[in-house]
């Protein structure tokens, strides 16, 4: 255009940061996509906190395995194309693939720049994390995984508490990711669009650096609907309908109370342990049931109660170990027992010395306590007893 003024064309594509081309064409930018398209205000606040839920877990988890100070934090979501990962990972990265296969059916990739990961594994391995090799060994990766192994089994854990039902995952799969020279690709999402969610982590001194989980579109929306139960109300819906095209009469009354006026979203969100998920509380807790057992005779169940107000002894055994007369006698104050459990691993709970259950460390207030997470049957208990 002459005398140096801008087209109204050429204004539009320097706001969208675009070039045109001599023949005035315009360059679409495909890396920017606009996440409000997918992804309302809610959906990108859930997601965020599921995030800083799960990963709070997992770095309690992994402060643990590499006795350093581990912070993720700030969750920043953002969607990104596949065809647009090369400009998005340009660096090496370590891609860890976790599967989820119970109460979550879907998978998420967590990558993390190899460097970082080099450190975790000279941590893990018993060095100082100062001066670690950048190229990862077979031990080193294996390091890595076991860390990332403890990390998302201790994010499943919390999840299970978020959406109110068990949630569990495969062992995660470990690769080395260069995109730029096509390693690794195997191990990516196969969906078009996916979620990026970036966290920033610290690992005491050594690490200030993000971590990244990358969503399949669909399994990111699913999470949302399972959480605020929304999944759930379309099956009663669809079960409703059918009952009253079969009985149109009988069931208009049934279907008008099975649709009371719905929740906002936002107050389904924050009651969804409440809502939907309390008959299967229920149904979990008739499964604790009394002493009085159908599993027992009457005379066992008889002669149990003359034995209920005797104490016991209840033990919680956190592992164990054999060691020689000269390895005791040279223990001193600061000294490190390695016991026969991994960490993480489920803790044995004694009566009396008798095994009766597996449980996991919690704690309660300033005191340790210890969750039941696996039960011997009281026919099993009581005969251990004897």
């Amino acid at each position: 255009m002459s005398d140096d003024m801008l087209s109204q064309e050429e204004i539009e594509a320097l706001l969208r940061g675009t070039n045109i081309d001599e023949e005035g064409t315009k360059e679409v930018d495909t890396n920017e996509i606009n996440i409000e398209d997918y992804l309302d205000s809610f959906a990108q606040d859930t997601l965020g906190e599921i995030g800083n839920i799960s990963f709070g877990s997992s770095a309690t988890a992994l402060s643990s395995l590499l006795g350093q100070k581990v912070d993720i934090t700030t969750p920043n979501i953002s969607m990104i194309n596949r065809r647009k990962l090369k400009e998005e990972f340009p660096h090496p990265y370590v891609a860890v693939e976790v599967k989820y296969t119970t109460g979550l059916i879907g998978m998420n990739l967590l990558v993390i720049k190899q460097s970082d990961a080099a450190i975790i594994a000279d941590l893990m391995l018993g060095g100082d994390g100062l001066n670690p090799k950048p190229e990862l060994s077979e031990i080193q990766l294996s390091a890595v995984q076991e860390a990332m192994n403890q990390m998302m089994g201790s994010a499943a854990t919390s999840m299970s508490t978020v959406f109110n039902k068990k949630v569990d995952i495969s062992p995660p799969s470990i690769d080395l990711m260069n995109l730029l020279e096509d390693e690794g690709t195997e191990a990516l999402p196969a969906d078009e669009l996916l979620i990026k969610i970036s966290f920033r982590l610290k690992i005491g001194e050594l690490i200030d650096s993000n971590i990244m989980q990358l969503l399949p579109l669909e399994f990111g929306l699913s999470l949302v609907k399972s959480l605020i139960g929304e999944e759930d109300t379309e099956v009663a819906a669809t079960i409703t309908e059918e009952k009253v095209h079969q009985a149109p009469a009988q069931q208009q009354s049934t279907m008008q109370t099975q649709q009371a006026p719905e929740m906002p979203t936002q107050q389904q969100y924050n009651q969804h342990q409440s809502r939907t998920q309390a008959p299967q509380v229920e149904v979990q807790q008739a499964q604790f049931a009394s002493f009085e057992a159908p599993s027992l005779s009457q005379n066992e169940s008889r002669n149990l109660n003359l034995l209920l107000d005797i104490p016991l002894q209840v033990t919680v055994e956190l592992g164990r170990t054999k060691r020689t007369v000269k390895e005791i006698l040279e223990l001193t104050s600061g000294s490190i027992i390695e016991l026969d459990k991994l960490a993480g691993e489920p803790v044995d709970i004694l009566v009396n010395n008798r095994h009766v259950a597996k449980g996991e460390v919690v704690v309660i207030d300033e005191n340790f306590g210890v969750r039941i997470t696996d039960i011997l049957s009281q026919a099993e208990r009581i005969n251990n007893l004897r």
